[in-house]
């Protein structure tokens, strides 16, 4: 497994340099290139220091543009928004990091990191600091809603809008593949954690939960979880996603609190779900109509990483929301109404 990371690894070193090189000879893109339905964003890799870890992360887009943050859930990281990202970029500024335990962002041992759900906010919090993102819209998945949604309450006025991609925020929105976890919540026993251990974080668990509840479980991209098992299979990452599985009765907790937030705030949000999931049902993308009565609710027949099977509607109901509530690049506004 460490010579896949080892493989991983080079790669994406080569693959920066190979576009350092490109940026450097390449012609200057203008705006109005940028905004050509033929040309492809360029989308590049970063790390910045912050909270005592060194943050990995991808980002894409004007640097002037709206910024929409990308939060990736559990075992992902910023590489599930591979093929959104180019599908954004040409209208916003698109920024995904990989969240502390995840990917190839690094926290230092001396950092004596707690990985808590409180501290995957705070860290994301410092990131958003680190690079001065001042106003930006949330797209959140999985793990990062609760960790999106805590940044929210937080500083509500930082938030234009909220796209929900299976990111729950309500008790009937938890499907019955929470049952062992659930379990582990009441009883956090050596013998509990072992069945996670041996049913989750392993390449068939990882597998399972990316094809379940999809029509052609060939079409899912290998690479995919394949990528997120080896990670998983680094010494001492499953302690960690361990302690997060038994964190993430914190988030449930919270609920209520994340539902005030909707009530005071009010942000605009759009939650497109995929149907099938069979951890975060249906039941939960409705539940947002509660609080937010004007949400975008949207379905897509497909499992709980729609972004896999379904990049192109996403990104094409994304855009439709965000223009729909006014977040726009003020340059592509000047251009189009001429």
């Amino acid at each position: 497994m460490s010579a896949i990371l080892d493989i991983v690894r080079s790669a994406i070193l080569q693959k920066e340099e190979k576009a350092k090189t490109m940026e450097a000879t390449s012609p200057v893109v203008t705006k109005d290139t940028m905004l050509s339905e033929n040309r492809v964003p360029h989308k590049s890799i970063h790390t910045v220091d912050a909270d005592g870890i060194r943050m990995f992360y991808r980002a894409a887009g004007d640097t002037t543009a709206p910024v929409v943050l990308l939060l990736h859930g559990f075992p992902a990281s910023s590489f599930m928004f591979r093929e959104l990202i180019p599908r954004l970029a040409d209208r916003y500024r698109v920024i995904a990091p990989d969240l502390p335990g995840f990917g190839f962002t690094q926290v230092p041992a001396e950092r004596k990191y707690v990985y808590s759900f409180d501290g995957l906010a705070a860290t994301i919090e410092a990131f958003t600091q680190a690079l001065k993102l001042e106003r930006f819209a949330l797209y959140v998945f999985d793990y990062g809603a609760p960790t999106g949604f805590r940044l929210a309450m937080a500083h509500p006025d930082r938030v234009t809008a909220i796209i929900s991609q299976n990111g729950n925020a309500y008790e009937e929105g938890l499907g019955d593949a929470w049952g062992a976890i659930r379990k582990y919540w009441a009883s956090p026993t050596v013998e509990n954690r072992e069945v996670i251990r041996l049913n989750i974080l392993t390449l068939e668990g990882t597998r399972w939960q990316y094809t379940d509840g999809v029509s052609d479980p060939e079409s899912v991209p290998p690479e995919s979880y394949t990528l997120d098992a080896a990670l998983l299979e680094r010494p001492g990452n499953k302690e960690i996603q361990l302690d997060l599985f038994l964190d993430y009765a914190s988030n449930v907790k919270l609920y209520p609190k994340f539902q005030d937030y909707f009530r005071k705030s009010k942000p605009p949000l759009l939650a497109i779900w995929g149907k099938n999931d069979p951890f975060f049902i249906p039941a939960g993308a409705e539940a947002f109509r509660k609080d937010l009565p004007d949400a975008k609710v949207q379905f897509l027949d497909t499992g709980h990483f729609a972004i896999e099977t379904h990049v192109v509607e996403i990104a094409a109901a994304i855009k439709d929301f965000l223009d729909a509530n006014g977040i726009q690049r003020r340059h592509a506004e000047s251009v189009l109404s001429r």
